[in-house]
């Protein structure tokens, strides 16, 4: 038991040493959809929707789904982010430690089989084998680890109730039970284990060798009494077995809506392959699968589309392939049923059927798959794998190979712990794990179009529209590469090219045939090309009605298609038809009730026709299914504020805030702070608001003329001056600010010329501005120029003859003038009478 205890640590802290650099990976490849777009993780999504939806937060219902319904899996998701949100350290850290608890349920399951040393060995290889990394570093991958644990689980508490001579084993056996219905929740395969329980039932439990089964068989169908060596007790677990087999498969159906999910020739060319290329290259990729188990070097995160090319006849030489695996396991086979040494049967057995059962399901035997090879579905089958070879070296240690068994144990172990360390590598981001894949691969025309968004996401749009281009010249029929190419150069600026890239992609889609239904054949993602289009034709105010007429054709082709209606009602909205924008993103609720974007574009069409509640109404609804929505939070704050409440403005500033937490660097939402607190006379919490949106934009208009106006009115004009300044910098047309900047430098800084090149530069924008051209004949009267300040008025009167205080300042000037004109005649007068009394002295 002590040395279980060790062999239990060891194990644990090899785990530890090959993936603790997992730690440092992010979210990558399927983790994008599984995690930071899935909306079931978020704490605000109802439950319910992780057990209704699929494992990549797709309805279950909806031919979009990939059907791969794992509801428990998705649970630790959501756990996950309800205490790391979207920091990938804790998922890897989880994920690590499932890995470490499959490890030592593998060392108890293989010490049932083999000896202490053999199972130790097999475990350790197991537990640093290359093929894991996918399954372990990626996030995704967690469906593997969490489902081998319940898949385990069933398999021991069952071997423990098949323990029992003379009864069935009831508790142990529905804690089996259970336990396999809790791994198929986890991932589909673990209901293989129903199978293994089967096997170990008839092979080992009740040690029938394989040519026995005949006589079972012949037992069974005659009705006669049962051979001693047959347990009555088997016969109830194993119905108990078969018909909680059946259950769940039944479970599963009803799940999937009795429907298949839909893929492209793309992610499975072999599927759409005619015979017998189809079965040929089916059976060569099983080989294949084999041969990464065997020798796990070239791994690759993608092998669709032309990874693997298509096994088109038997002449091709990789049929020799498939041919030594049938073989192999058909001499494996041949020795367990024909040896005389039980236990080397019972082995050799129990491996065959935790390598081939739990991958059945990916073999595309019973159906299509979505994939060519995906390298984390062979951690279940690498469990028979590992303990066939532990069991083949255990032979070569007894048979005094002592010293080649230790060597060559040494060096397998030491380079697959390598292998797993540095692939774990691959895994820290997009661009690093698509690199590695086109290290192994340049057939496959995905994996260049994932570099490309790697590099598109970092802004480096050059770089990425060569991959694109690439992408195009390995896979010349991939609609998506020529979307993407499309994308960057609408990125790039380059709109002919962009719109010329997308003709492309829309000319090699599917085209309609009479009687047949066009959106069932058309992949979602491809009708993207409509969307692409249509938003770049709609950047053209005199093409709207261009990029509306391809809206309708993508909802045409697909009526439930919710961002074409989303994006044509945008369009509309832009048109002035509110209505019909409406009434689209209405037509769009039926389809996707629980999409919040939906309702904050309708909430935008109300604002639209002025019908505030309405509107308000629909952003709240928008914030009920997806309360961090920052679209609906800012509006709606806004909204809340112009009702002018003080209830409310307090909701909008908790809005507002939440944002702030997401992004510190918004600065709408420190300017709406800074309006609220306006409101609430909270002049210092106003400018500290107002200053730190300026601090982030610099060119923020009313930011800057909010802040100026904040300080002139606190008395404060000379504070005030730099910012009219920086406004009139960036917006040489700000009337208000000009004004007010005009008025600070007659009333505060004295400076008559900097006031009448404001004053001027106002008349250029708006020539009958009342305001200005008053405040330009203040200036005049400042100077003294009255007879200029009386012109200026008169003109001031004309363009506003109610305007009292046009008329108060006339009034004023022209006293001003009248009193001038006396006070010079008097001046006049007296000055004649000294100079005629001086000449007359003469």
């Amino acid at each position: 038991m002590a040395k279980q205890h060790v062999r239990s640590i060891v194990i644990f802290f090899i785990c530890l040493l090959c993936y603790y650099n997992s730690c440092n990976c992010g979210f990558v490849f399927d983790d994008i959809s599984a995690i930071k777009e899935n909306r079931d993780l978020r704490p605000h999504t109802p439950l319910r929707n992780v057990f209704l939806n699929d494992f990549w937060g797709t309805p279950m219902h909806k031919e979009q789904s990939h059907k791969s319904y794992r509801p428990l899996c998705v649970l630790t998701f959501r756990w996950n982010y309800y205490f790391h949100q979207l920091e990938p350290f804790g998922y890897h850290v989880v994920n690590i430690l499932l890995h470490a608890i499959v490890c030592l349920m593998y060392l108890r399951m293989c010490s049932m089989f083999l000896h202490e040393l053999p199972s130790f060995v097999a475990t350790v290889l197991f537990t640093v084998h290359p093929i894991h990394t996918e399954a372990v570093t990626g996030v995704v991958g967690r469906a593997e680890t969490l489902s081998s644990i319940f898949f385990l689980a069933a398999f021991i508490f069952y071997a423990k109730a098949a323990k029992h001579k003379h009864s069935v084993g009831w508790q142990s056996l529905m804690l089996g039970v259970i336990c396999v219905t809790t791994a198929m929740l986890c991932k589909e395969q673990g209901i293989t284990v129903t199978a293994i329980c089967f096997i170990y039932e008839i092979f080992v439990a009740q040690k029938l060798r394989i040519c026995d089964l005949w006589h079972i068989a012949r037992w069974m169908i005659s009705g006669k009494p049962a051979p001693t060596t047959w347990s009555p007790q088997a016969t109830k677990r194993l119905c108990i077995l078969t018909a909680t087999t059946f259950a769940l498969l039944l479970l599963r159906i009803q799940i999937m809506g009795a429907k298949l999910p839909v893929f492209t020739r793309f992610d499975n060319p072999a599927s759409v392959a005619s015979t017998p290329s189809r079965q040929l290259s089916y059976h060569y990729l099983i080989s294949l699968n084999s041969w990464l188990l065997l020798f796990p070097c070239d791994l690759c995160c993608d092998w669709t589309m032309g990874t693997v090319p298509l096994v088109a006849n038997f002449t091709d030489p990789r049929n020799f392939g498939t041919l030594f695996m049938y073989l192999t396991l058909g001499a494996l086979a041949y020795v367990a049923a024909r040896v005389n040494n039980r236990q080397r049967g019972v082995v050799i057995i129990m491996s065959l059927a935790f390598m081939i059962l739990p991958f059945l399901p990916a073999s595309n035997i019973f159906f299509p798959v979505g994939f060519v090879v995906a390298e984390r579905v062979l951690y279940m089958p690498s469990m028979g794998f590992c303990m066939l070879v532990a069991y083949g070296w255990f032979q070569l240690l007894i048979h005094r190979l002592r010293k080649l068994a230790w060597i060559g144990l040494a060096v397998l172990v030491l380079s697959h712990s390598n292998k797993t360390y540095i692939r774990n590598w691959d895994w820290e981001s997009e661009y690093s794990i698509f690199m590695a894949g086109l290290r192994v691969n340049q057939r496959n025309a995905k994996l260049f179009n994932n570099v490309g968004h790697a590099l598109e996401s970092q802004g480096r749009f050059d770089e990425a529209l060569q991959f694109f281009n690439k992408a195009v010249s390995v896979q010349q029929d991939d609609i998506g590469a020529h979307i993407n190419v499309g994308r960057t150069y609408n990125h790039l600026k380059m709109f002919k090219e962009a719109e010329e890239a997308y003709l492309k992609a829309k000319s090699l889609l599917p085209k309609a045939k009479p009687g047949e239904s066009y959106q069932a054949r058309i992949a979602p993602n491809h009708l993207n090309v409509f969307l692409n289009l249509a938003n770049l034709i709609a950047k053209n105010e005199t093409r709207l009605e261009e990029a509306d007429l391809l809206y309708r054709q993508a909802i045409s082709m697909r009526a439930d298609y919710t961002q074409a209606y989303i994006n044509r009602g945008d369009v509309l909205l832009k048109l002035n038809r509110t209505k019909e924008a409406q009434e689209v993103y209405e037509r769009a609720l039926f389809y996707d009730s629980n999409n919040p974007d939906i309702y904050y574009n309708l909430g935008v069409v109300f604002l639209e026709q002025g019908k505030a509640s309405q509107a308000l109404a629909y952003l709240d609804k928008a914030l009920e299914f997806d309360p961090e929505h920052e679209q609906a939070l800012l509006n709606s704050a806004i909204l809340l504020q112009e009702l002018g409440r003080a209830e409310l403005r307090k909701v909008a500033r908790e809005r507002l805030l939440k944002l702030l937490q997401k992004d510190s660097n918004n600065e709408r939402v420190h300017f709406n702070l800074g309006m609220l607190a306006m409101d609430d006379r909270d002049l210092a919490g106003a400018e500290h608001w107002f200053r730190r949106a300026i601090q982030i934009k610099q060119d923020f208009r009313s930011a800057l003329f909010n802040l100026a106006l904040l300080l002139a009115d606190d008395h404060r004009p000379l504070e005030a001056a730099p910012f009219l300044n920086q406004l009139v910098r960036f917006h040489p047309d700000h009337v208000k600010g000009l004004i007010l900047l005009g008025d600070i430098y007659i009333n505060n800084i004295k400076d008559l010329d900097a006031a009448e090149n404001c004053y001027k530069r106002i008349l250029e924008l708006e020539p009958d501005n009342i305001q200005g051209v008053h405040n330009l004949c203040v200036v005049y009267v400042e100077r003294g120029n009255l007879e200029r300040a009386e012109a200026c008025l008169k003109k001031a009167h004309k363009l506003a003859p109610n305007e009292d205080y046009v008329l108060r300042h006339l009034a004023i000037v022209q006293a001003r003038i009248a009193s001038a004109k006396v006070y010079s005649s008097i001046l006049f007068h007296n000055l004649s009478k000294l100079l005629s009394s001086i000449f007359n002295n003469l």
